[in-house]
């Protein structure tokens, strides 16, 4: 599942696809986000095999992304659902279905999931806001900068920054 670490990065991104793992991991977070919570109805909504699944559930809780529910004792059975720590990655894979969306990468039938909110049933997207005014950026106005934790690699790269933007 995974050839290299990404230990000793100095890298949000890097740190959270570790928790993550990899593709099958994300689309297991989507289900659960979704409701879903046993093992079988994780193994039907995905077609991974059990092997895959059971590695990738594994590596979700090590990494406290998931916790591991007892819902039955005879024979132990158990439900998986989201941590805290977890329901904040569901940004990354609703950031993910709404660019899959806007270029329709899973056909022209349309998006196959909407997200609306819950108490007015209008569609929601994610953006940028200025955390000062709460007023919506533009992907081409953000301007990576380096932060506190930043090292000589993380500074290297915005070097490399150009000052356009699609």
């Amino acid at each position: 599942m995974r050839s290299k670490g990404f230990d000793g990065m100095a890298c949000s991104i890097a740190g959270v696809l570790a928790a993550i793992g990899d593709r099958w991991a994300v689309l297991i977070l989507r289900d659960l986000s979704l409701g879903l919570s046993k093992y079988e109805d994780l193994r039907r909504s995905t077609g991974v095999t059990n092997a895959t699944l059971s590695d990738r559930l594994r590596h979700l809780e090590d990494n406290e992304l998931i916790e591991r529910r007892r819902y039955q004792t005879n024979p132990e059975r158990y439900e998986y659902v989201l941590s805290r720590k977890g329901w904040d990655t569901i940004l990354v894979t609703q950031a993910l279905a709404q660019v899959g969306d806007k270029w329709a990468v899973s056909g022209d039938g349309g998006p196959p999931l909407k997200f609306v909110n819950r108490k007015t049933g209008r569609p929601l997207k994610l953006a940028l806001i200025d955390s000062e005014t709460g007023e919506r950026v533009r992907v081409r106005d953000v301007l990576p900068q380096a932060g506190p934790g930043a090292d000589d690699l993380v500074r290297w790269r915005l070097t490399h920054l150009k000052n356009e933007r699609p």
